[in-house]
C-alpha cells in the first residue's frame, strides 16, 4: 500500500483573523473619510451664513449711514452743539478707530432696521473745536481751502474764484450688532450740501 502525500500549507484557522482584522482597517478608513467629507461640507455651510451674516449687518449699516444723512440735513440750524442724545458730536474725536468710542453715551440706536441686529450709530463733525461755527476765523475743519489759484481763463468766468463757503465733513460711524455675537463698523464722511 502506497501511502500519498498532500502538502499541507498551514491551518485555516490562522486565516479567518487576517481577512477580520483588514476588513476592521478597511473600515475604519472609509468611516474617517467620511467624516473628513461632512467636516469639509459643514466648513463650507459655516462659510456661507458667514457671509450672509456679514452682507445683513453691511445693509443694517447702510440704513444707519442714510437715518444719520436725513438727520444732519434736517438739523442744520444746530450742528454747531453737540446733539449727544441723537448721537451727534461738533468735534472730531482723538480716534478715528470705532472701537475707542464711548458707544453707550454718545451714540443713538435705530428701532426696527432688522430683526436680529442692533444698530448705533455716532456722527461727528470734523472740526477740532466744539460748539464753535464752522465759519470761525479761529475753527479748523476737515475742508478749509481757500479756492486761490484757480484760473477758468473763459471769458465769462474770473480769473480767481472767491472762495468757497466752508462746508464742514461729518463722520458717520455706524456699529452693527448681530447674531452670533458679531460685531460689524462702517465709517462714511458726508457732507451736507
Amino acid at each position: 500500500m502506497t501511502r500519498r502525500f498532500e502538502p499541507h500549507f498551514g491551518s485555516s484557522h490562522g486565516q479567518r483573523g487576517i481577512v477580520l482584522f483588514v476588513a476592521i482597517i478597511v473600515l475604519i478608513a472609509m468611516t474617517l473619510a467620511g467624516l473628513a467629507m461632512m467636516r469639509q461640507m459643514g466648513v463650507g455651510t459655516s462659510i456661507a451664513g458667514n457671509v450672509a451674516f456679514k452682507e445683513n449687518a453691511t445693509s443694517a449699516a447702510d440704513r444707519g449711514t442714510e437715518s444719520a444723512r436725513q438727520w444732519l440735513k434736517l438739523n442744520q440750524a444746530i450742528l454747531n452743539d453737540d446733539q449727544v442724545a441723537a448721537g451727534y458730536h461738533s468735534s472730531w474725536a482723538v480716534s478715528a478707530d470705532p472701537t475707542t468710542y464711548d458707544w453707550a453715551a454718545g451714540s443713538f440706536t435705530l428701532l426696527g432696521v432688522e430683526v436680529g441686529n442692533t444698530v448705533s450709530v455716532y456722527i461727528e463733525r470734523l472740526c477740532a473745536t466744539p460748539s464753535m461755527s464752522a465759519t470761525a476765523p479761529t475753527q479748523v475743519c476737515s475742508d478749509k481751502a481757500d479756492g486761490s489759484g484757480f484760473d477758468r481763463s473763459g471769458g465769462s468766468y474770473p480769473s480767481v474764484l472767491p472762495p468757497p463757503l466752508p462746508q464742514p465733513r461729518f463722520r458717520v460711524t455706524t456699529r452693527v450688532d448681530g447674531p452670533r455675537n458679531t460685531r460689524s463698523y462702517t465709517q462714511v464722511v458726508l457732507r451736507t450740501q
